[in-house]
């Protein structure tokens, strides 16, 4: 299935470059191009094979869904289909699209395009049915048409018809908390017809726990999408991605010509080519930060709390953590606290359950682990662990919404694990791939991980993870999953609700991990830059960018 083939070709367009600012004087790049520091590489440039933030920041603005969310809220409205309706069983999804849409490529967008890469996805074989390469897809709609391994879900999509050009009827075979809004979701994006004839002829492989995707997805030229941007250009060796403006694009046409985003992966160094001018933009604004670029003329956004940041234990990599004593030990060793003060920006919070507050379904009765370092020896003593070693997996050349300094954080838990008696051994790692794919396959014992919500559901936070067997957490509890479950076929808002919240309670008193905190994370915006809408999804739309 791969190689690529000339299919397909969005013109590889090198845009933005150096010289062309330094031929303006202006340092901040010349009025046509817009460029964004960014905080860790994409993984790839199909967002249907990846489940990162840094990859779905770029293909947003090339590639659009069937729904969307509203400029800078959680509020779903309509992308590439203008209406949408279901029947009262929740099975059955029609989708009035957008008509006069186009391409990147040339091709027209209609109800056909819809089902070709439904199908596509749902006909994945192989590597693709990976967890950590079809994690959306797996997460929304299920297994596949022949899953290949029995720990696969089960397929609940059914199909998608094309009622006529521009209605696109798909069918699920039961009802899910995750739908609408999983038809938001940039894994779920729609792709040209001609692409996916492309990428058809390539294939993903995968050795142990390293996987590598297709060429295709590494290389501008294939992929087309209906977005306001076309991709042109991965430079991975400047660690820069290049995208121009899509001028038959059906909506408001971008603003800037060209968008740059380029990986720049500690904050004080974002930081730094803000002040210089040598990029427009950037994420991750550093607590202590914020009020000196504000007071130097500098626009920093706040956004909402919406993510949920946590230490994660496989249960898979070390035995000695299937004992509840061990869990809880971890949990009271752990000075949350101490974390929030030091790391998070102003408006952080420790985190009770795995989901922020600002979600329906948070509890006020989950069970409690506060700091304490002599309970968390106590209880190692009586699980006979004194003396226990975990590897420690953390992240490096990156920073998240829910973790903006992943070392300092790593180092802080690590002293407190120390100061419980944990012996505690270092795993550094790239971002991406490959502390993505060590975590999504449960290899390291303990990890630091986060989530910020894709809509506004509780199942998309707790059923992220807890829904069922994860090599993430790798444990079997029947009594959390069937809690989680509960909520994700209940129809009525409030009674789904009352279920999300027996379920937090659930997860808690099992433990399969430690919720940290929930954090609103900053954006800054150079002195002459209109910036965007920022949203608490963190799905900010850089068409809507403009220079002053």
């Amino acid at each position: 299935m791969r190689v690529i083939t000339a299919a397909v070709a969005v013109g590889l367009v090198a845009t933005g470059c150096a010289s062309e600012r330094d031929k303006d004087g202006d340092k901040g790049g010349d009025k046509d191009t817009f460029v964004f520091g960014a905080p860790g590489d994409p993984g790839s440039l199909d967002p249907a094979l990846a489940n990162d933030g840094e990859t779905f920041r770029i293909t947003r603005q090339a590639f659009e869904a069937l729904l969307e969310h509203e400029s800078g809220g959680s509020e779903l409205v309509g992308g590439l289909a203008e209406k949408w309706s279901s029947n009262p069983e929740g099975t059955v999804w029609t989708f009035n699209l957008r008509q006069g849409v186009k391409f990147h490529d040339g091709e027209a967008f209609n109800a056909a395009a819809v089902c070709a890469n439904y199908d596509h996805w749902f006909n994945w074989t192989g590597t693709y049915q990976t967890y950590a390469v079809s994690y959306y897809w797996q997460t929304i709609m299920g297994g596949f048409k022949a899953n290949e391994d029995e720990e696969t879900p089960k397929a609940n999509y059914k199909s998608c018809t094309a009622k006529d050009e521009n209605t696109a009827v798909i069918e699920v075979n039961e009802p899910s908390a995750n739908l609408p809004g999983g038809f938001s979701l940039q894994a779920l994006a729609i792709h040209s017809p001609k692409s996916l004839e492309a990428y058809a002829k390539q294939d993903a492989t995968a050795k142990g726990d390293a996987i590598t995707y297709p060429e295709y997805s590494q290389k501008a030229g294939t992929v087309a999408g209906t977005g306001p941007y076309r991709i042109t250009k991965w430079n991975k060796g400047n660690k820069e991605v290049s995208l121009e403006r899509f001028d038959d694009y059906w909506g408001d046409k971008a603003k800037v010509k060209n968008l740059v985003f380029r990986t720049i992966d500690t904050e004080e160094g974002r930081r730094q080519a803000l002040q210089a001018g040598d990029i427009d933009g950037y994420d991750l604004v550093a607590p202590a930060d914020i009020k000196t670029l504000e007071s130097a003329g500098f626009t920093v956004p706040t956004r909402d709390v919406f993510n949920l940041f946590y230490l994660g234990m496989s249960q898979e990599a070390n035995p000695a953590l299937k004992k509840s004593e061990v869990r809880q030990a971890i949990a009271h060793a752990v000075d949350r606290e101490n974390i929030v003060k030091t790391q998070l920006p102003e408006g952080g919070k420790v985190a009770t359950q795995f989901m922020p507050e600002t979600v329906d379904g948070f509890s006020e009765d989950v069970r409690q682990y506060p700091f304490d370092t002599a309970k968390a020896k106590s209880l190692l003593a009586g699980a006979e662990e004194e003396g226990l070693s975990l590897d420690f997996c953390y992240p490096t050349e990156v920073t998240r919404p829910y973790m903006p300094a992943p070392q300092d954080i790593f180092e802080l838990m690590k002293a407190d694990l120390e100061k419980a008696g944990i012996q505690v051994t270092p795993k550094p790692m790239k971002w991406a791939p490959d502390y993505l794919d060590a975590t999504e396959a449960g290899s390291c014992s303990l990890h630091m991980l986060g989530w910020t919500g894709d809509f506004n559901d509780g199942y998309n936070f707790i059923g992220t993870w807890f829904a069922g067997y994860d090599k993430q957490w790798g444990f079997k509890d029947p009594k959390v999953f069937a809690a989680v479950k509960a909520g994700s076929v209940e129809a009525d808002p409030a009674k789904r609700t009352e279920f999300y919240k027996k379920a937090n309670e659930a997860i808690m008193e099992y433990l399969p991990g430690l919720p940290i905190s929930s954090s609103p994370p900053a954006i800054a915006f150079g002195k002459n830059v209109n910036p965007p809408n920022v949203s608490p999804l963190t799905q900010e739309n850089f068409a809507e960018v403009s220079f002053k």
